[in-house]
């Protein structure tokens, strides 16, 4: 690499003008998805679904629901909210795509999201994520901050 393209390099990724992730497991390029794919927000929602994020009295992190049924080709929203004291994130995936993602997240705890199928939400933070379900099966969504799937964070959604 050149010394010019080398500067250039650093001054947009200084500038904001160019976004770098952090290193992920393999498959984590946002190409292709395990639960499906991200929908389309001009079109109708079957299903609009609020999921609460918090901490409880007793140390636990908990969604609510932290279950969800949904039809295969169901588009879906999901509503986020973050009502809790600390950063929390909802990333939707296979169990296996989450589990290998979350040791990601462990060697990068600083690693933020803002992906079709995951959001990081700042306490009393909300955003979005429209999803079509393709495919039938169990899937996941967790939140992958280190300490916090183990804290009980996780939760599944049936696609029939």
């Amino acid at each position: 690499m050149t010394m010019r393209l080398m500067a250039a390099f650093a001054v947009l990724a200084l500038s904001g003008g160019l976004a770098l992730a952090g290193p992920g497991a393999p498959g984590h390029s946002h190409k292709t998805f395990g639960a499906g794919e991200p929908g389309d927000p001009k079109k109708p929602v079957a299903k609009t679904i609020e999921v609460s994020m918090h901490e409880t009295d007793d140390a636990k992190m908990k969604f609510a629901p932290d279950r969800i049924e949904v039809k295969r080709g169901q588009q879906v929203r999901f509503v986020l909210k973050n009502q809790g004291k600390a950063d929390h994130e909802f990333m939707l995936d296979t169990i296996e795509h989450n589990a290998k993602h979350k040791i990601a997240m462990e060697k990068n705890p600083d690693m933020e999201h803002d992906d079709p199928n995951g959001k990081r939400l700042a306490p009393e933070g909300s955003n979005e994520i429209v999803w079509r379900f393709t495919k039938a099966g169990t899937f996941e969504f967790a939140c992958l901050i280190p300490g916090h799937y183990e804290s009980g964070m996780h939760g599944v959604v049936v696609v029939k």
